[in-house]
């Protein structure tokens, strides 16, 4: 059994990565439904939710459905920080998680998010501080380092821990590499093995097949797994993956009237969220995603992400079932 304070998990859970436009409400709650452990939302602005920006304020929402679920805010000045914990605490989390990786240019100038690796102190007394400031557990997503000369993160893991952090993801990447060449999780192994370290650590970065979270568990030690964009358009991927670690066997895939069927709910319950023109708008990444490796789709899936009208996009999804709907793709890992 893995914990997150006094959240217990299964042994090594599968975390639905924060995401920007991506871990809303409506998508969350498919992959939680589909086997995901803990989601968090989309990572929130601490200055953004001080001066009651709207876009900052909607991404508090979270529902009982969906729990445990983590709020994942950034910034780099303490005070913005600490007023953040009060405000986020009012939509109660299950966790606040600190984003310390996103790599982003206009995050990192700022000195958050990955911009705050130049500053390993800050990084931990940010950390400390807002453990002291709230009883939800404090978590911390983070990256190797700022770049290859700079990879510190056995010695920052553990200080981050020594100040209360309750677990740690780490993404296989320097903030220099930004999603570009491999991920490496051998440095997030060596945090894993350092024997001081006794919270939970996750792994995160190309876990994009059932065989990859086996190898991160099996050959790396971790404790769990957090997965970002190979679930985007596809949230059968973490039961995907259960079914893998229990059978050895993969799981029989979606047929295309399933995929459609998910695509329609995942579009009905954006509009109920966000309403019907930013429901349609952010919902159409997803789409390439859903319908991946049908043969001549791209008339089809022009009309979903071209039409600004939820009823053509509706009736772009009808096209497909009755073209498609007895058609099984084999997932393209």
């Amino acid at each position: 059994m893995v914990k997150i304070g006094n959240i217990e998990l299964p042994e090594f859970p599968l975390l639905l990565a924060p995401m920007e436009d991506v871990s809303d409400p409506p998508f969350r709650a498919l992959c939680k439904e589909n086997g995901a452990d803990v989601v968090y939302t989309e990572f929130i602005s601490s200055e953004g939710l001080i001066r009651d920006a709207a876009k900052s304020l909607m991404k508090l929402d979270i529902y009982e459905k969906e729990r445990p679920v983590g709020i994942q805010i950034f910034g780099a000045n303490l005070e913005s920080m600490l007023r953040t914990v009060e405000i986020v605490e009012k939509s109660n989390p299950d966790i606040i998680d600190i984003n310390f990786g996103c790599p982003v240019k206009k995050v990192v100038s700022k000195g958050a998010g990955a911009g705050i690796l130049k500053d390993i102190d800050l990084m931990v007394s940010l950390t400390e501080a807002m453990v002291k400031h709230t009883n939800l557990p404090i978590t911390v997503k983070t990256r190797l380092g700022w770049d290859h000369d700079s990879i510190r993160i056995v010695e920052v893991a553990e200080r981050l821990q020594d100040v209360g952090c309750a677990a740690i993801s780490i993404h296989g990447r320097t903030r220099a590499q930004m999603y570009k060449g491999e991920a490496d999780w051998k440095p997030i192994a060596g945090v894993k093995n350092n024997p001081r370290m006794h919270i939970p650590v996750f792994g995160n970065g190309d876990i994009t097949t059932p065989e990859k979270a086996m190898e991160m568990r099996d050959s790396y030690g971790l404790d769990g797994a957090m997965i970002g964009r190979a679930a985007i358009g596809y949230p059968w991927f973490f039961n995907e993956v259960k079914h893998y670690f229990k059978t050895g066997e993969h799981m029989g895939k979606p047929t295309i009237a399933q995929r459609v069927e998910m695509a329609r709910r995942h579009l009905q319950m954006a509009i109920d969220w966000k309403g019907p023109v930013l429901g349609v708008f952010e919902t159409r990444r997803h789409y390439t995603n859903y319908f991946k490796g049908i043969p001549h789709f791209k008339e089809h899936r022009m009309k979903m992400v071209t039409s600004d009208d939820a009823t053509h996009v509706f009736n772009a999804f009808d096209e497909v079932e009755a073209k498609f709907g007895n058609l099984i793709i084999p997932q393209a890992y």
